[in-house]
């Protein structure tokens, strides 16, 4: 390896999205792809994840990469559409659409399509995001049943702390749910991840798993390997100094760390401009030939230092293990006070992408 490395388990993905199906047998799946499928390659995941009802997207222009590369599957447009002139593009590209205010329902009454769509019908919960109360989406409800631009009609909500089993937010979203399910008849999506795995009575006809199919846990308090996930991206960079600094030596920008003792320091080749998180404590570990060493000094653009200490049998070259297999991405995300989702939407595009099968 000489330069930085993805390295994305394709068989760790269908592993994932096999345990999506074992938590939720009964119900269809909308896999999320969105963010380039969360920095893991959007073509690859979705051609991948060929047993997925739906692809769930966050963008007009992902929806029709997904189309142009012939993803037959149903695209669901999460935050729906902004300007009446989508729609003709979404009704052609046969994309549907979540709808979540009362513009979008004018818009799709007052518009003209070669032919109609089908819509996801957004309900607020209790997220205090998107979504219309119950009452308003009743209303907007029977306003676009009269549409002959409407095809189906389905529910969605999103839920906010169902990933916290604990909070009380999630008794008040539930009720929520269940008194919106008893009106507005038909099928609905409500859970995601966190939901999937740790509350069955949401599941409905469809959910929509986004972080647990790329291996990590959802669950707060939950380590990944106690959910049976596997990591999908593994990111590594090669070393490419080692050298021994003498006791009260400064190591890189800022003098932030200074040697306590004469040791080796290796610099490893990867910094924020590959999407490394510059605000990563000191300390943050990484895996050296099978053998854990802290991170130290300040994150580089394109660089970072290494303590070598009790490091044994190191030499430049040497693979190294940012996150991935062996090294959680849920342990870095906590020492850069972060969440793996941010980490793995950060991967710049100057990494190397490998994909195994």
């Amino acid at each position: 390896m000489i330069e930085p490395t993805a390295i994305i388990d394709l068989a760790a993905l269908r592993h994932n999205f096999s345990r999506v199906k074992q938590c939720a047998p009964q119900s269809k799946v909308i896999a999320m792809v969105k963010s380039n499928a969360y920095g893991h390659g959007l073509l690859q995941v979705a051609h991948t994840l060929k047993e997925a009802d739906a692809f769930g997207v966050a963008r007009l222009r992902e929806a029709l990469h997904l189309r142009e590369a012939a993803v037959t599957q149903d695209i669901v447009l999460m935050p729906g559409f902004l300007t009446a002139d989508q729609l003709p593009i979404i009704s052609v590209n046969n994309i549907q659409v979540v709808v979540h205010s009362q513009y979008q329902v004018e818009m799709l009454l007052q518009a003209e399509l070669p032919k109609p769509i089908s819509i996801w019908l957004k309900i607020d919960t209790g997220m205090g995001r998107l979504g219309f109360t119950l009452e308003d989406a009743v209303i907007a409800d029977r306003q676009l049943r009269e549409s002959l631009n409407i095809d189906v009609i389905r529910y969605i909500t999103h839920f906010a702390t169902v990933d916290q089993p604990e909070h009380p937010t999630n008794i008040l979203q539930f009720e929520r749910l269940a008194k919106a399910q008893n009106v507005l008849e038909g099928e609905w999506s409500a859970a995601k991840s966190a939901a999937v795995m740790n509350a069955s009575h949401t599941h409905s006809e469809w959910v929509r798993p986004g972080l647990m199919l790329y291996g990590m846990s959802p669950v707060a308090n939950k380590k990944s390997a106690e959910c049976d996930l596997r990591p999908v991206m593994t990111l590594k960079a090669p070393i490419i100094s080692i050298k021994t600094l003498a006791k009260d030596e400064p190591v890189g920008y800022g003098s932030t760390f200074i040697c306590p003792e004469d040791m080796p320091v290796a610099v490893v080749a990867i910094g924020y401009g590959d999407g490394y998180p510059r605000h990563a404590e000191q300390g943050t570990p990484v895996l050296i030939n099978n053998q854990i060493a802290p991170r130290i000094g300040r994150v580089c653009m394109d660089m970072i230092m290494v303590d070598l200490r009790g490091i044994n049998n190191v030499s430049v070259g040497d693979e190294v293990t940012l996150w991935g297999e062996g090294l959680s991405a849920e342990i870095i995300a906590k020492h850069a006070g972060t969440i793996p989702y941010e980490l793995f939407c950060s991967v710049t595009k100057r990494v190397k992408f490998e994909y195994e099968r």
